[in-house]
């Protein structure tokens, strides 16, 4: 082989090493556990046509807590929501019912996180959507400094949910 086919080589090598090096700092790596507390940084929607929208006001409120073992507890709240006139809760409106848990969502259980396969796995025990009880539910996951993003399943009308949690320095 002659030098100027081994020097191009050489380069090419070298332009796909580093190539693949600055691909790996621009995805920042995985948080080596979810163990601790998050606050919630954002609990979006994307519709169809692209546009994003807040399901839970903006900002939403709300924390997520894992422990050492995997056991999570997640809220979000939507901090618009109106409180029950009669100062009751067993006697709201139908309207104050609605919005008290259209304006939420939380659920407990177990949580693994496959840092390979960017995906977290929630096995839920409870949750105030009824029909997640008993669920395991699967997302993708990614990292942006400290905010740890993932999307739920797309919804019947298009619309996907993004939340995305900061964590809490202990």
């Amino acid at each position: 082989m002659n030098l100027s086919k081994v020097l191009s080589l050489g380069a090419l090598t070298f332009l796909a090493a580093h190539a693949a090096s600055a691909a790996e700092t621009r995805s920042a790596p995985a948080p080596a556990t979810l163990e601790g507390t998050w606050a919630l940084a954002f609990a979006d929607v994307v519709h169809p046509d692209g546009t994003r929208g807040h399901d839970y006001g903006n900002p939403p409120k709300g924390v997520l807590h894992v422990d050492r073992a995997g056991h999570y507890a997640m809220f979000i709240f939507n901090p618009g929501r109106s409180t029950f006139a009669a100062n009751d809760k067993s006697k709201g409106t139908p309207e104050e019912y609605r919005g008290a848990i259209m304006g939420t969502s939380s659920h407990y259980g177990t949580v693994e996180m496959d840092p390979a396969a960017h995906t977290l796995t929630f096995h839920v025990d409870g949750s105030t959507y009824p029909n997640w009880e008993g669920a395991t539910q699967v997302r993708h996951y990614r990292v942006d400094g400290d905010v740890l993003s993932y999307q739920v399943a797309a919804r019947p009308n298009g619309d996907i949910p993004m939340t995305g949690w900061r964590r809490l320095q202990p």
